[in-house]
């Protein structure tokens, strides 16, 4: 069979449908022959083994760590040692569960004995449960009632730390003898915080016990603030402003004060009344160096030294009085305006809270928000009040006194200043302000009295109206004028600049409109200063006017040419506020300078003795053929007369325009004089041009003509030349001047 072993074993084909590898596939016919040969079937065996199975290669692995050799006893040994490794294995868990058991059995014991002592226990519990059963639930029951009564005592204590003043509280804000400090205030506003939340205790059936603390509180509040007005009232009395340091806690009641609007009105006039005499003894020893009892103060220079000088008299009592607003002002910035929201929140809520606010109707509005500002200007004005009057007395005197009509404006002029710096001072709402109405009363007083001396001048110089200077210059009684009218515009021109008034009554410019801003400045401007030129410079130019409708012209119009440039002369320097009068002026030199142009234009043709040539040679034009025509046949053309024409022309223009000038030796104007007379010739010289025009005109037609009617030939050239010692000259020869020769000589 060994033999025959190779020869029977058949390798299977690659493609044969077998599961492993290198299996042996058998022929059908050999299945005996392979049963009966073990080689083949343990090939088979081995061959149909797959090595990828995971416990084959676990097994293999085993055997390796396990450090077997592969010898032939080992093999044979193999499945016993594996067997016996496994019985081993077996005792070994076997011994060890053996172990475990006579734990657990321990372990029951214990469990067992745990259990009987647990039962012993819980008879023993239950036994002392059932005899302490009455004493825990007593225990209980205190514990809980001694937890109400803590909550309660808790909410008690809570309660009357919120709605309940303590006797020192109440006395802080009840007892004239406690002083007004922080802690009256705290204390205040715990007491209105309780009145307030006395509204939530309300809201419960039992009303009593709300009504009782609201009440109470009510009664506690009201003697708070009675305390704190009569404090304030106090505070007032001994209050210097002039210190900047004011007692912070004068700010801080009145703030609260201002919660009583009625309480806080009467410590405002109270104030008002004590600065106003305050105010009123310290301008009174101002003005005399005197105090309120009489007695001298060497410290205090007097205003009234000054009072023989009245514009320094009335300035030094308008600066003083001035000063002391300033001074005023700022200190009840101080005061009041620095806290004007806070003061304004609780008259506001005052107002809301009063008994007749509240029974008003829905409708009314009530009083108005409170304006700290206007109140403030209110009372300012209202403190010095007193002083106000003072000084209007005063300045009436002085205002009754004057006779000066410059002093008079100037006295307005200041009045006016300081009116306008009051009333930036005061607000330009403050329209009703003492002050300001006795600055606006003065100052009409003052140019009331500023016109009436104005027309009594006027009046005592009707006189002088009637005579007029035999120089044609200006009189005296409008050189005069002038003198004061500059003094009045210089005077009005420095208050203008010193006011401001530009900048701050239009406010801020804008860049692209700054031309029509100042053109509106200057009308305004304009506009205010006319009634004082209609006062003081109108009458005396109008009085000029009729002196000049009284002479002959031209010297009318040379007089009244004076006097409107000497006018010019005084306004120009101050042409922003007298633009409409210089252009009424400047309009009227216009109309007289033509008059006089006219004048001497007259006189020059006069003089040349062309009156009756360059009328007749007016009418007639150079380009109508009838009018060249008449030329000749006119009067003024005439051979005699056009040649006494050209003899006087030539006798006039030598001397023509020396004489022209001497017509006008009285303007005082040369330059304006020149121009007259240089127009006048000009004219002069254009209409000779034309008659010039006219004549050479004429005198070619005539040669036209001659040349026509003229015969050819030798007889008729010795007869022609007869017959030009027997014609008439040409109208150039008879007037050869020419309109060049003129020009020249009337330059």
């Amino acid at each position: 069979m060994a033999s025959n072993g190779p020869e029977l074993l058949q390798l299977p084909p690659r493609d044969a449908a077998l599961s492993g590898p290198l299996s042996p596939s058998l022929s059908p016919g050999s299945g005996s022959a392979n049963r009966a040969n073990p080689l083949s079937s343990k090939i088979t065996s081995v061959l149909s083994t797959s090595y990828a199975d995971s416990e084959f290669r676990e097994t293999l692995a085993l055997l390796d760590a396990r450090g077997t050799s592969n010898t032939a006893e080992t093999r044979r040994q193999l499945r016993l040692d594996a067997q016996k490794d496994v019985i081993d294995s077996t005792g070994q868990i076997i011994g060890e569960f053996g172990r475990v058991a006579d734990q657990l059995r321990r372990i029951g014991a214990t469990v067992d004995r745990l259990n009987k002592s647990y039962q012993e226990m819980k008879s023993h519990v239950a036994a002392s449960h059932e005899a302490t059963a009455a004493t825990l639930e007593e225990a209980s029951t205190l514990i809980t009632q001694k937890k109400n009564v803590e909550t309660k005592q808790q909410l008690l204590k809570a309660f009357r730390d919120h709605f309940v003043l303590t006797d020192d509280e109440v006395a802080s804000l009840t007892l004239t003898s406690e002083p007004v400090n922080d802690q009256f205030f705290t204390v205040l506003a715990k007491a209105k915080r309780i009145r307030k939340d006395c509204e939530v205790l309300l809201g419960f059936e039992n009303q009593t016990l709300g009504l009782e603390i609201m009440d109470q509180t009510s009664k506690n509040v009201n003697s708070a603030f009675q305390k704190l007005y009569r404090w304030i009232q106090k505070e007032f009395k001994t209050l210097n402003l002039e210190n900047p340091q004011i007692n912070p806690s004068v700010r801080r009641a009145l703030r609260v004060l201002a919660e009583r609007p009625s309480l806080f009105q009467s410590c405002l006039d109270f104030f008002a009344e004590a600065r106003e005499q305050v105010l009123s003894d310290s301008f009174y020893l101002a003005l005399t160096g005197l105090s309120a009892s009489g007695a001298k103060d060497h410290s205090v220079k007097p205003i009234e030294l000054a009072a023989h000088d009245s514009l320094r008299y009335v300035g030094d009592m308008l600066a003083w009085a001035h000063s002391a607003t300033v001074s005023e002002r700022e200190a009840l910035e101080a005061l009041f305006l620095s806290d004007a929201s806070e003061i304004a929140k609780g008259m506001q809520e005052g107002r809301e809270n009063e008994l007749w606010r509240l029974m008003a109707d829905e409708g009314d509005e009530g009083p108005p928000e409170f304006d700290a500002v206007k109140a403030l200007n209110e009372l300012v004005d209202r403190d010095v009040s007193g002083a106000a009057r003072i000084l209007r007395q005063r300045i009436e005197q002085v205002i009754q006194a004057n006779e000066d009509v410059i002093l008079a404006y100037k006295v307005a002029n200041l009045l006016g200043f300081y009116k306008f710096t009051f009333s930036r001072l005061l607000g330009s709402d403050s329209k009703d302000a003492v002050l300001l109405q006795s600055m606006t009363n003065l100052e009409s007083e003052a140019l009331r009295q500023f016109r009436s001396l104005m027309r009594d001048h006027i009046a005592t110089l009707q006189g002088e109206f009637q005579h007029t200077p035999a120089d044609l210059a200006p009189p005296d009684f409008l050189q005069d004028a002038l003198k004061q009218l500059s003094a009045i515009m210089q005077n009005y021109d420095t208050s203008l600049a010193s006011s401001m008034t530009k900048s701050v009554l239009r406010g801020d410019r804008k860049a692209e409109d700054a031309d029509d801003e100042d053109s509106d400045e200057e009308e305004d401007d304009d506009n205010e200063f006319q009634p004082i030129l209609a006062e003081s410079f109108d009458p005396f130019l109008a009085g000029c006017e009729n002196m000049a409708s009284r002479i002959r012209s031209p010297s009318n119009s040379i007089f009244y040419l004076n006097c409107l440039l000497t006018a010019r002369s005084v306004l120009e320097p101050y042409a922003h506020f007298t633009s409409h009068r210089l252009s009424k002026i400047q309009t009227a030199v216009a109309q007289h300078t033509s008059k006089l142009a006219e004048s001497q234009y007259e006189s020059l043709v006069e003089e040349s003795s062309l009156e009756p040539l360059l009328s007749s040679l007016a009418t007639l034009r150079g380009d109508v053929k009838a009018d060249v025509e008449k030329v000749a046949k006119l009067e003024p053309t005439q051979p005699e007369a056009l040649l006494a024409s050209s003899q006087s022309l030539d006798d006039f223009l030598p001397s023509a325009i020396m004489d022209a000038l001497d017509n006008l030796k009285h303007l005082q104007d040369a330059r304006l004089a020149r121009e007259v007379t240089e127009e006048a010739a000009e004219r002069f010289c254009t209409d000779f041009e034309h008659v010039e025009a006219l004549l050479v005109l004429a005198d070619e037609l005539r040669e036209q003509e001659l040349a026509k009617g003229g015969k050819a030939g030798g007889g008729g050239g010795g007869g022609g030349g007869g017959g030009d010692e027997g014609e008439e000259p040409s109208l150039r020869a008879l007037f050869p001047r020419t309109a060049g020769e003129v020009r020249v000589l009337l330059s």
